[in-house]
């Protein structure tokens, strides 16, 4: 549960799993490039991988990365010090940049389905509360525990079915 609470806090949360992602993107093309920045190719290569990790990961609709130009426009307003490179903290702003809807629209998806997954698991409690044998068993759990353990049933299936294998 909380974890949970930790995804609703918003921002904070949103800063750590972005650093978490770019960190790991970043030292996993670093170690195979060799070089302490990223040059275009590796930028790109980089915005794939992390596409690839948020449809693996994530629940809802798959993200389709930008446009090669689209990232080169984005990487010129990255780099502050305009060696035409991408350094650490340029591209964990960039990729916060480039992913500011993704997380939107995620959060959104948790929080309906933290506001409907309760309204459910009632309406099918009170639906097996006539079926013989298993309605004893159901009457006896209070409402709030019943919906607490669909709820994070629904949480955890969600998690369960965007599994933990990324590249990098």
């Amino acid at each position: 549960m909380g974890q949970i609470l930790d995804k609703l806090q918003g921002k904070e949360w949103r800063r750590k799993q972005i650093r978490k992602i770019t960190d790991r993107v970043f030292d996993g093309v670093k170690n195979e490039t060799g070089r302490a920045n990223l040059k275009f190719e590796d930028l790109y290569i980089c915005v794939l991988v992390v596409y690839n990790d948020i449809n693996k990961h994530l629940p809802g609709p798959h993200f389709d990365p930008p446009s090669k130009d689209k990232v080169r426009e984005m990487m010129a307003n990255c780099d502050i010090n305009l060696d035409g490179e991408i350094d650490r903290e340029e591209f964990y702003t960039f990729i916060k940049q480039l992913t500011a809807d993704t997380f939107t629209i995620v959060s959104q998806k948790l929080i309906i389905t933290l506001a409907v997954a309760p309204a459910v698991a009632l309406a099918t409690k009170r639906s097996t509360e006539k079926v013989p044998g298993v309605g004893n068993v159901v009457q006896k759990i209070p409402n709030s525990v019943y919906a607490s353990l669909v709820t994070l049933a629904v949480v955890w299936f969600q998690k369960q079915t965007f599994g933990d294998d990324s590249q990098y």
